[in-house]
């Protein structure tokens, strides 16, 4: 008796398996679906009207003409420096330490501060800031409520206690006043 070949089964198995197996490797990896997002869209910019336009310019305070302000608008926020005018017909130029006005189109309005410096109880100046809001843009200029003053303790910070800040509204005039003042 010889011996029995060897059975060729195993090789004949493996070797469809090892083909597939390739063969699946061999194949590009299906891409993952696209999941197209879209960023959310910008809340709506809610001002009273006119105060969507450029509100660049000169402007003077109706009731004391002698405070100017220089307005700067870029679309989305009104900077306004005040100045203080002089009886030649002069104006003070803006420094860093003076009075400014920022606000911001908002959905909230066109909001934003007015920052000035304030002194505490002994005299030491501290930056203070009034919530500030357009409330009217035409034409003839600027309607503004602003806090008209704030406490503060000694280390600069507002006071704890004392009456709730009252605001008033200032009216802004847009151009130069009359030679008068």
């Amino acid at each position: 008796m010889g011996e029995y070949p060897r059975p060729m089964h195993r090789t004949l198995v493996t070797l469809p398996l090892g083909l597939c197996v390739l063969s699946l490797t061999a194949c590009p990896a299906k891409a993952p679906p696209r999941v197209e997002t879209t960023p959310p869209a910008a809340p709506a910019i809610h001002v009273p009207p006119g105060c969507e336009k450029d509100q660049s310019g000169d402007y003077f305070h109706a009731q004391n003409p002698a405070f100017r302000y220089l307005g700067q608008d870029d679309g989305g926020t009104l900077s306004l420096a005040v100045v203080r005018a002089w009886a030649d017909g002069g104006v003070e130029s803006p420094d860093a330490g003076s009075v400014g006005i920022v606000l911001h189109r908002t959905p909230d309005g066109f909001v934003g501060e007015t920052r000035a410096t304030g002194f505490t109880g002994s005299g030491t100046p501290c930056p203070v800031a009034f919530p500030t809001e357009a409330v009217a843009c035409d034409d003839s200029g600027l309607t503004l409520r602003a806090a008209s003053s704030t406490a503060i303790d000694e280390d600069c910070r507002p006071a704890t206690s004392g009456p709730a800040p009252v605001r008033q509204e200032q009216v802004l005039r847009r151009g130069v006043p009359d030679a008068g003042l």
